[in-house]
């Protein structure tokens, strides 16, 4: 069962993943072009906005901070470092290096319950398609993806992979314009293929299915002008 595949944590475990909800929401705002770069990040309202405490707000802050999406600086406070395109293209590179790895792996591994759940997740990802219902798809396309990276049985690539996908808010980019039709021509295309466990074309497909995510996401931050200041400037 789809649902089955698809696991919420409960919320004991969610209330310990605090500061990383916050670090979620910042970069979402930060990608988006909500925030821009040398915004000052004020915790009061992040802390209003996630509904938490100042504490778990400056940790999911200080994490940032590590991955660069934000600056301290000294007694004046946190602020939105620069997101370039480039900086998109980059993540988007990494993850695919990492995910068309796993897909190939996973073509040789995969079991026949795998290729059943696989399919199953397929078809509810229609059904939600067909009501619009844009939270069930992200999840479906996690869900999608995180079957295959098991499949693959490769752990530590896996951890990889899961540390160069969250620097990508899941249910903003599920908004973008065009994620959708793209997961639904390719992930049945990904699926036959770890059907007929065809390392090489499920190697390419997964590579090509995330590079063209990069291009999607760059014409959507360029619509909102997001880089607007830097063309000025430059």
């Amino acid at each position: 069962m789809v649902d089955e595949v698809v696991r919420i944590p409960d919320r004991d475990s969610r209330r310990q993943q605090l500061p990383e909800e916050v670090a979620t929401y910042v970069r979402e705002q930060i990608i988006s072009g909500k925030v821009r770069p040398g915004d000052f990040l004020r915790l009061e309202p992040i802390a209003e906005a996630v509904g938490v405490s100042n504490t778990p707000v400056r940790e999911g802050l200080l994490s940032l901070r590590s991955e660069g999406f934000v600056e301290l600086v000294p007694r004046r406070g946190f602020v939105a470092a620069a997101f370039t395109e480039q900086d998109v293209r980059d993540l988007f590179w990494v993850q695919a290096q990492l995910a068309s790895e796993l897909a190939a792996r996973a073509a040789k591994r995969i079991t026949p319950e795998q290729l059943e759940r696989l399919d199953a997740i397929l078809a509810e990802h229609d059904r939600a398609e067909d009501v619009d219902d844009t939270d069930r798809m992200a999840d479906l396309g996690h869900a999608f993806h995180r079957e295959i990276n098991l499949a693959a049985d490769s752990r530590r690539l896996a951890l990889l992979l899961a540390a160069a996908v969250k620097h990508l808010p899941n249910r903003f980019y599920a908004s973008i314009e065009g994620h959708v039709e793209g997961a639904r021509r390719d992930h049945p295309k990904i699926v036959e293929a770890l059907h007929r466990r065809d390392v090489r074309k499920v190697r390419s497909l997964m590579s090509q299915h995330i590079l063209a995510g990069a291009d999607r996401l760059v014409d959507e931050l360029t619509k909102r002008g997001v880089w607007a200041d830097e063309e000025t400037a430059s």
